[in-house]
């Protein structure tokens, strides 16, 4: 009986749009953002945000520009990690080369150098599309990656092959660097992804998100009723790749300090986003934040629960815990082929009409 909208009148145009039109759901967004802002940073450890917290937000950043790509657009891409490589390195060389730059600008900076990147690799999508795209992109993932270790301006020529991020502060605050809190980088993080989600919200509800949506449904009816599949496209790879840019700054910059781009940005990470998007909800805001909580918090519950609470060899426990999270995805997509944002809009549905049947 609670979740209703009997009695939630609209009395203009810009209320009957909004993003959170009941409300209930309105009065639950701002319960989240004041948990998110005011209860977590005072119950956080350091344990939880290394290994939940902050790579969560991080993921769901870059799970957002790829669902923009492939849920909006329709576009399939298997370069995600080596597009976030490029935010690291972009990162690192703007950091060493103007060190009096505010870090947040660093971060923003990073995502439109990627985001230039990503529309030079998306200049194949006006001639292709589907599994021939996702060609292309995977090269540009193998040729990114071994440029970023062959070269060594990118990494000012270490020995280690390493790029090692220093301390930089925003407010008096130290953001980054061995001595950052980790209440500090999760705020960092956490302000991002709002502002990251709400971005994307406002992108895809407006213009631009209508003419991607087109291109996805039906590029050549699209392209009759006046959409251009060059502006269209291109904005799109741009967008996304501005996304997964910050996300990858973010990576290297406050969460994991030092990173080698084979081993920080493999093919894993790309399919590792995909499967969050998959999972999540393709062409949903909220999948991607679903898809990210399935395949983030999920192993750390599965290690706490096989090798803490059972005491099994962590060697035994890891193949388990890919063996039960495959056999889950699996169910979740034979259960709801279109992610769990889609079971959870049928949930509501149901909630809507409950106690009468459907």
């Amino acid at each position: 009986m609670l979740y209703r909208e009997a009695g939630d009148f609209k009395t203009s145009y810009a209320s009957d749009n909004q993003t959170f039109p009941i409300r209930f759901d309105r009065t639950a967004y701002w319960a989240v953002m004041a948990v998110a802002f005011l209860l977590v940073p005072m119950v956080l450890t350091d344990y939880w945000a290394n290994s939940i917290v902050i790579p969560f937000l991080i993921y769901v950043i870059a799970a957002l520009g790829l669902n923009i790509l492939i849920g909006y657009t329709g576009l399939l891409s298997l370069g995600t990690a080596a597009f976030m490589a490029v935010g690291a390195y972009s990162t690192f060389k703007l950091t060493t080369a103007f060190p009096e730059m505010p870090i947040y600008i660093v971060f923003i900076l990073s995502g439109l150098v990627t985001s230039a990147v990503g529309v030079l690799f998306g200049l194949p999508s006006l001639k292709i599309k589907g599994f021939y795209l996702a060609v292309a992109t995977l090269a540009a993932q193998f040729f990114l990656i071994w440029l970023f270790t062959r070269y060594g301006w990118f990494f000012n020529y270490s020995s280690t092959g390493q790029i090692s991020m220093p301390e930089r502060t925003m407010f008096g605050v130290v953001i980054t660097g061995a001595s950052a809190s980790s209440t500090a980088v999760y705020f960092t993080c956490l302000i991002f992804t709002v502002a990251m989600a709400w971005l994307a919200r406002n992108l895809t509800r407006g213009t631009l998100g209508r003419t991607w949506m087109a291109i996805r449904d039906m590029d050549i009816a699209a392209e009759i009723i006046g959409v251009n599949p060059l502006i269209a496209k291109l904005s799109s790879f741009a967008v996304s790749s501005f996304f997964v840019g910050v996300a990858g700054a973010l990576t290297f910059a406050v969460y994991l300090g030092a990173v080698e781009a084979g081993e920080a940005f493999g093919i894993n990470k790309s399919f590792l986003v995909l499967f969050m998007v998959i999972i999540g909800g393709l062409g949903s805001i909220l999948g991607s934040f679903l898809g990210a909580a399935f395949l983030v918090v999920l192993p750390v519950l599965l290690k706490l629960l096989l090798v803490d609470g059972l005491g099994w060899p962590s060697d035994l426990a890891r193949h388990l815990e890919i063996m039960i999270i495959g056999a889950l995805i699996i169910i979740v997509l034979i259960a709801e082929p279109h992610g769990m944002a889609a079971l959870w809009r049928t949930v509501k549905e149901k909630l809507r009409l409950w106690p009468f049947p459907h």
